[in-house]
């Protein structure tokens, strides 16, 4: 199906009073797309895109990121699409929204600075949303079971086309039957979180240090599931240093720290993408998507076995960095100097949850620390004071209160062993070279990938990120 650009035009003019358009662009599409897309601009020079369901699924796709714009819109630091809308279509609904500025990112030009800081601190905001405004926009959500599951049924369902090699399919098969890498807190995912889908802004034109993440677009995917979905195209794509400056930064951000198999389940999840691209191309009879599908299928089962290595060397380095930046630590500080600050924390360890999960924001170290004081405080009751069985020499000067006579102190409202459940965010590293937590594997950048594609919803003129000696990383 292929509407023309004035045809959409007149679906915007009638979704949206007021909006008289005076031009319009299409945006040439693929097959297989889901939506056709054209930009408009109205006599007050507002630039409009107007998104028009190409099925019926698609279409109940749009109504429920509908619902979800008006929810999560203000609660974001960057922009994402706004409906402003409906138009009615035979497929559904098409919707149309205010174009967000900005311009596409190129995760394989992508180098370690403020601007990689951001990405990672964009998706560390995403993940803090709370899963209920998800759930109240109508978004799928999945449990950590529940998301092997459906993979495993995906696999099965591509297995049976006989399109997929046998080397692929005993490869993902092995790690989704490893119940130990799908340990991890489901959270608030973006779902199609790729280069040309992240806006950014730049002060100096071409300049990666001086951009900043604008907007997030095409949340159509989105869902309450497995924060390493998001991290696919960063880990498939980017080199070895610059993920992992998008990981400190998004452990620095979160209300939850990574686990330890995040970045295994992204390089999962980056090599199965093409078994959706298939079963969706065979249930729409799109037999030439099918048919390359197939073929990038077969280009990865020939190389599966040299990313292993290169990923195993990477993953070493990175661990003999982060293993001498401790040491150098430990010789700089005084184990026995009571002000020395606390350990540096592995953001890919176990851990307990943060509290306050409903949060959005991160939570610093410092309140979460002091909120019991501050608590106990209001109540006039001094919660901070050892109990009287707790009363040893530590204590150097100063009356102690534990007496017979003094009425028993009133019962802490906070739960035993509260402070110790509570895990600070993770700090930088003491050497500026080493990573602040260690991740066991990482993609290294493709030597021939050099732009995306600026063709897509609500992205300006596309700038290439490259990496200038005047301006180091």
């Amino acid at each position: 199906m292929t509407r023309s650009p004035l045809f959409l035009a007149a679906l915007a003019s009638s979704a949206v009073p007021g909006l008289d358009p005076v031009t319009v662009e299409g945006v040439p599409g693929e097959p297989g797309d889901l939506f056709e897309i054209a930009y408009v601009q109205d006599s007050q020079d507002r630039r409009w895109v107007v998104k028009a369901p190409c099925t019926a699924a698609a279409g109940a796709m749009l109504d429920d990121i509908s619902a979800l714009s008006g929810l999560l819109g203000r609660r974001l630091d960057v922009a994402m699409p706004m409906v402003r809308g409906l138009a009615q279509v035979p497929e559904g609904r098409a919707a149309v929204y205010l174009r967000v500025p900005g311009r596409p990112l190129d995760f394989s030009g992508l180098r370690p600075g403020p601007l990689t800081a951001e990405v990672g601190r964009t998706l560390a905001h995403i993940h803090n949303v709370e899963h209920l405004l998800f759930e109240e926009a109508g978004r799928p959500t999945y449990d950590a079971e529940a998301h092997r599951r459906r993979q495993l049924s995906e696999l099965d369902r591509a297995a049976a086309t006989g399109h997929v090699p046998t080397g692929l399919l005993t490869r993902w098969e092995h790690a989704l039957e490893d119940v130990s890498l799908w340990r991890f807190a489901p959270c608030a995912v973006h779902g199609t979180f790729i280069g040309q889908n992240v806006l950014a802004s730049f002060d100096d034109d071409g300049d990666s240090s001086s951009g900043h993440v604008r907007g997030v677009l095409a949340w159509e995917a989105s869902r309450v599931g497995d924060a390493a979905d998001d991290f696919a195209e960063l880990a498939s794509l980017a080199s070895a240093e610059t993920l992992d400056a998008v990981l400190e930064a998004y452990a620095e951000s979160r209300i939850e720290r990574p686990d330890v198999h995040l970045v295994r389940r992204a390089r999962l999840a980056a090599e199965m993408a093409p078994l959706r691209s298939l079963l969706h191309a065979l249930a729409s009879g799109q037999l030439d998507v099918v048919e390359r599908t197939a073929e990038e299928l077969r280009a990865l089962d020939a190389r599966v076995e040299a990313d292993d290595r290169r990923h195993a060397q990477e993953d070493a380095e990175r661990s003999e960095r982060t293993r001498q930046a401790r040491e150098r630590a430990a010789v700089l500080l005084d184990p026995d100097d009571p002000e020395r600050p606390e350990p540096e924390w592995d953001a890919t360890q176990p851990h307990a949850p943060f509290p306050m999960l409903g949060e959005t924001q991160a939570i610093s170290m410092t309140t979460l620390l002091d909120e019991p004081q501050e608590y106990a405080a209001g109540t006039g009751a001094d919660h901070s004071a050892p109990s009287p069985e707790r009363v040893t020499d530590d204590v150097e000067e100063g009356p102690t209160w534990a007496h017979a006579d003094d009425p028993e102190p009133e019962p802490s409202p906070w739960p035993e062993g509260a402070e110790e459940d509570s895990q600070p965010v993770p700090v930088m590293a003491a050497d500026a070279d080493a990573s602040t937590f260690e991740i066991d594997e990482v993609e290294a950048l493709p030597e021939d990938a050099d732009g995306v594609l600026d063709l897509h919803e609500g992205a300006s003129d596309f700038v290439a990120v490259e990496h200038r000696p005047e301006h180091p990383a």
